[in-house]
């Protein structure tokens, strides 16, 4: 798996340099910070003329370099959602996410805001790939992720350890802000096309929608779990 670019290679030296085997740089790289660190971290960095680096990047603006790592590491479900009350995330459970921009814009914002983990089915959903790491840049080494067989099964766990479960509903939801939101809590987000599965909805104790004033169209998924969990945040602490 390669990382592209200086934001998603500098926070991976940071966080995890033990996951990089090596880094490509494109002759004219000046960076010296981020050379210093791979210095220090004594990471192998090779200068590389501009033909094989244009192969190694497949022509993608990675500010001039490429990092070799190994594959994404998922973390364990089962592990999260028995840590004791004050410890357990916010789950993101994403209900066939499939692009992988939507994603890296989650990792990236839920990253931010702290206190979150990212629940992902291993069929019908986009998994953590080099695309969702570069839009993410740098998040998957400071946000916990998951991926489980089964969606349902996952958010029965959940609240059998004592989770409430949120479902996110385009109209006739409860508005967040006065929901009177218990945790610890999941909450569902479902794809832009269709939405939750009526099988994750039914297993919600909450319905929640953005109010809006606008016009009536609806927020893209990204968009969408940046305001309900920045909500959420705000009520958690």
């Amino acid at each position: 798996m390669r990382l592209f670019g200086k934001r998603p290679v500098n926070e991976r030296l940071k966080a995890n340099p033990q996951t990089i085997r090596k880094i490509f740089i494109e002759r004219g790289f000046s960076d010296e910070e981020i050379l210093k660190l791979a210095r220090k971290r004594k990471i192998f960095v090779e200068k590389v003329d501009d033909r094989r680096f244009y192969k190694l990047t497949r022509g993608l603006n990675t500010q001039g370099i490429v990092a070799e790592a190994e594959d994404f590491f998922y973390d364990d479900f089962d592990e999260l959602i028995s840590l004791d009350d004050p410890k357990k995330p916010v789950l993101v459970f994403l209900d066939e996410v499939t692009d992988p921009q939507n994603l890296g814009s989650i990792m990236r914002t839920l990253s931010c805001l702290g206190g979150f983990c990212i629940i992902l089915p291993k069929r019908d959903s986009v998994g953590v790939n080099e695309t969702v790491l570069r839009v993410a840049s740098g998040a998957e080494n400071y946000i916990p992720v998951c991926q489980v067989s089964n969606l349902s099964n996952a958010i029965q766990k959940a609240k059998k350890a004592g989770y409430w479960i949120a479902a996110t509903v385009v109209e006739k939801g409860q508005n967040p802000r006065s929901a009177g939101l218990r945790f610890p809590l999941g909450i569902i987000f479902g794809s832009e096309g269709e939405g939750i599965r009526l099988i994750l909805e039914r297993q919600a104790d909450y319905r929640l929608t953005l109010p809006m004033k606008g016009a009536g169209l609806s927020f893209n998924v990204a968009i969408a779990a940046a305001v309900f969990c920045y909500e959420i945040a705000s009520q958690r602490h």
